[in-house]
């Protein structure tokens, strides 16, 4: 009986582990916490993409005012939130002093006319909102290897703080879409960048199982959907 509770308990770690290596940590209605401790790095839009709220419903239960400045060590209220995203800017720098001023803002279309693949690779992990959970696809790749945005649009998040991630980009595409580009070696652009489809964003990093992979996800109102809608087919 313990070596058959010894072996359960091994496979229970490797799923684990798997989950944290392919595809992005799901939010589990009412697991959000109470509150949040701000660490370097982080951004209101890169914590409410983390935990699936309303940046801007977030600034209000919090005080804080456009451009949204927050600070290390700051503690943010998370429960209260509004889930529903808001058509909206959002990506606000941790800063140790105020900014008196705005970043400029990019105009982004109002639709979008074409996707392409952010990646050139056999695609390892499909979508699916079911166990085990995966927000996106999962692409193969070369460690290194240039990863380009899938369409035209804005930096509003590249950092490394979202566990599950790794270094993470984010791109707005328009006032419904945005994707991610996740398990990144390094990333080539900063927030408030705009960028154009095929522009190198960041390179191919390698997860925690040794594979070459890019995570992927589309992301319309806030939600996932499976990027393979988008892409074209190959």
């Amino acid at each position: 009986m313990r070596k058959a509770g010894n072996t359960a308990a091994v496979l229970l770690a490797v799923a684990t582990l798997l989950a944290g290596c392919f595809g992005l940590p799901p939010v589990y209605p009412g697991a959000i916490p109470g509150t949040y401790k701000v660490k370097q790095g982080d951004t209101l839009y890169s914590i409410s993409f983390r935990f699936g709220l309303d940046y801007k419903s977030m600034a209000r239960i919090n005080g804080i005012s456009p451009p949204y400045t927050i600070y290390v060590n700051q503690v943010l209220r998370l429960r209260g939130s509004a889930r529903q995203p808001e058509k909206d800017w959002g990506p606000a720098v941790v800063r140790k002093q105020p900014k008196t001023s705005q970043p400029p803002r990019v105009k982004l279309p109002e639709k979008i006319s074409d996707w392409r693949w952010p990646l050139e690779g056999k695609v390892i992990g499909e979508f699916s909102l079911a166990n085990p959970v995966n927000k996106g696809i999962d692409i193969a790749g070369r460690a290194g290897g240039a990863v380009v945005a899938a369409a035209d649009g804005v930096v509003v998040y590249a950092g490394g703080n979202l566990r599950g991630y790794g270094k993470l980009v984010i791109i707005k595409h328009s006032e419904n879409f945005l994707s991610a580009y996740g398990n990144n070696q390094d990333m080539q652009v900063t927030e408030g960048q705009a960028v154009k489809a095929g522009r190198s964003i960041a390179r191919v990093g390698t997860n925690a199982a040794d594979v070459d992979m890019l995570h992927f996800e589309i992301r319309r109102d806030g939600k996932p959907e499976d990027p393979r809608k988008y892409l074209p087919a190959r």
